[in-house]
């Protein structure tokens, strides 16, 4: 099935509007729909791969553009573009394969891939903070490393929370919009 102008148009609308709520003041650290995004796209570009891995990374970008945009004119403290950046944009896109399973639609498959892509983001980002010396800068060892995924905790209970509300709302919305849509 091809996509019609107003799958395009809501694509476009889901891209703006994540990328808006990213940089919203005051949203929970964590809080964000970009994994959700990830998810939608993978299941929504079935056999044309190429294709899913681009909107959680153009949200990503609007949000980072928006957020240095601000940043430079003093408004936030939160640069948008920074070290380490194409690692996050890497692991956000990669979090699109969980979404390659969700055409069957069975529950277990979505509860499995909501859980298990941000918690695999989660694991892969803070091992990562570690390795490259950033955050706290523990030392490389089994103690620092350990230390570096209880520094992160604080924010994965709001990426599961955010993967599940705006997974729900993305994949429902979809289907009661597009009941007889099949993955392109």
């Amino acid at each position: 099935m091809k996509l019609n102008r107003q799958i395009i148009l809501a694509l476009v609308i889901m891209v703006a509007t994540s990328a808006l709520y990213r940089i919203m003041p005051g949203r929970p650290m964590g809080f964000a729909p970009q994994i959700a995004i990830a998810l939608f796209s993978g299941s929504l570009f079935a056999s044309k791969k190429q294709y899913s891995f681009l909107l959680p990374i153009l949200s990503m970008f609007i949000s980072d553009l928006m957020y240095q945009v601000l940043y430079t004119n003093g408004y936030t403290s939160i640069q948008g573009f920074y070290a380490g950046q194409f690692e996050n944009y890497f692991l956000i896109a990669a979090t699109t394969v969980f979404g390659f399973s969700l055409q069957a639609a069975k529950p277990s498959k979505y509860v499995v891939s909501f859980l298990s892509a941000p918690t695999a983001y989660f694991l892969v980002s803070n091992f990562l903070v570690w390795a490259q010396g950033g955050g706290y800068q523990h030392p490389k060892t089994l103690v620092g490393l350990t230390q570096t995924m209880v520094d992160g905790l604080p924010f994965y209970p709001y990426s599961l929370v955010s993967t599940l509300v705006f997974g729900a709302v993305l994949f429902g919305a979809f289907r009661v919009m597009v009941p007889k849509f099949k993955a392109i």
